[in-house]
């Protein structure tokens, strides 16, 4: 992560409010995806579909991604 970008999300990545609320966010669209995966039988959806939920994890570890870069 780009220093620059990763000072501009340390306001969110420690927020005790905003945070949580985020990360809720983000479990709620993996749950979604998974639906969608268990539920595709096209293999070119699938592969999507687990990328998709693979981007949603980096959200997951948003704090630490944004302090380590921020260093």
């Amino acid at each position: 992560m780009q220093k620059e970008v990763a000072k501009k999300l340390m306001p969110l990545a420690t927020s005790p409010e905003l945070y949580p609320i985020l990360q809720l966010y983000v479990e709620d669209r993996i749950e979604t995806m998974r639906g969608y995966l268990e539920n595709t039988k096209e293999h070119t959806k699938i592969l999507e579909i687990q990328g998709a939920i693979a981007e949603l994890r980096r959200f997951q570890t948003l704090r630490e991604q944004a302090i380590e870069g921020a260093k």
